[in-house]
């Protein structure tokens, strides 16, 4: 089989420089072999028809018990194989399901085990914040290596040192250049970036030094647990101007909601939203709609179901991206080039 790329990846900075820049299959590492789990069925399958092939069969069963039982429909033996399963809701399920089929492939001689997990949970418990708290990211990432993961693939950290915690190479993507090519291309007028808070200022000015846009910081204190804030001030001028609030996710809505509010009050006009993980908890879809946002931009990385999506939100696919950070992995070719890093 024969993968060529001949124009750049959605989500990437790389453009192949002919025609000639294929990659074939399989690489280095054995024949790639594609499992998506239950929470990633559908992007599994775009990532599959990307590279050109199919996507592994399993069977998953339910016992009363609420025990997960995989067994695998094909032989893994000696492959490079690449399970996909994002942690979405129900997150434990998920995160178990993950576990229990690194264990069966590595248990079935997987030749590299690759564990692919477009939004990792628990990202925000990546230090002790409070007194008599664990660390919870830490955690997982034990047990993702204790299961027999060889190497793993993720989307936007909430912490960039959350990869520190894993003791096995892995590739830390960001949806940043999907999302702000669509931006860019939309070219909206006298446009300002707005970060709804302190701690993305540094990915806001990514932002704002792609879009060519002035940076606009939201100071805000969380309020009882972390699902709950309060925007209390605007640093920065957004008088006359449309605006465009950047995150990494979007949980309740909230911040989101007050963020909206803020710009609107200090005399902007229309406000668009982009974020890369769309959570969206209960009532969280019914807070973005009331919000009036021009266009909502996301990914996805979560699944979103119709239920989940509105009229005024596009979101574009994180599956080309991570197709050719796999095909790249398999070969043992530099990822940080498709980037021009």
């Amino acid at each position: 089989m024969v993968v060529r790329i001949t124009s750049k990846v959605p989500g990437t900075k790389y453009v192949p420089s002919s025609q000639n820049d294929e990659i074939l299959v399989p690489g280095q590492f054995g024949r790639i072999l594609l499992f998506p789990g239950s929470a990633s069925q559908e992007l599994g399958k775009e990532i599959a028809d990307f590279l050109g092939t199919h996507v592994g069969q399993y069977k998953r069963t339910v016992f009363p018990n609420e025990n997960i039982f995989i067994q695998l429909k094909e032989s893994v033996r000696g492959q490079d194989v690449y399970l996909v399963q994002t942690l979405a809701s129900p997150i434990h399920e998920s995160i178990f399901e993950m576990l229990i089929m690194i264990d069966t492939l590595k248990r079935d001689s997987a030749g590299r085990i690759n564990v692919v997990i477009p939004y990792l949970s628990y990202a925000r418990s990546d230090k002790k914040d409070q007194p008599r708290v664990g660390i919870t990211a830490r955690l997982l990432a034990n047990l993702i290596e204790t299961a027999g993961a060889d190497r793993y693939i993720t989307i936007d950290l909430h912490a960039g040192q959350i990869q520190g915690f894993f003791n096995i190479p892995g590739d830390a993507l960001t949806a940043f250049h999907l999302l702000s090519d669509y931006f860019l291309e939309k070219a909206i007028e006298n446009l300002v970036v707005v970060s709804t808070d302190l701690g993305f200022a540094k990915k806001g000015r990514n932002w704002a030094e792609k879009l060519g846009t002035p940076l606009v910081i939201i100071e805000k204190r969380r309020t009882g647990n972390d699902s709950k804030s309060e925007a209390l001030s605007i640093i920065g001028d957004v008088r006359g101007k449309n605006v465009l609030l950047v995150d990494d996710e979007v949980l309740t809505g909230g911040s989101i909601a007050n963020a909206a509010q803020l710009v609107r009050d200090n005399g902007a006009q229309d406000v668009y939203l982009a974020f890369t993980h769309p959570v969206l908890a209960p009532g969280g879809v019914q807070k973005l709609a009331e919000i009036g946002l021009k266009e909502i931009v996301t990914t996805n990385t979560l699944p979103m179901p119709p239920e989940k999506q509105l009229p005024n939100m596009k979101v574009l696919s994180v599956a080309p991206l991570l197709a050719a950070v796999i095909l790249r992995a398999n070969q043992g070719r530099s990822v940080g080039e498709l980037f021009n890093e």
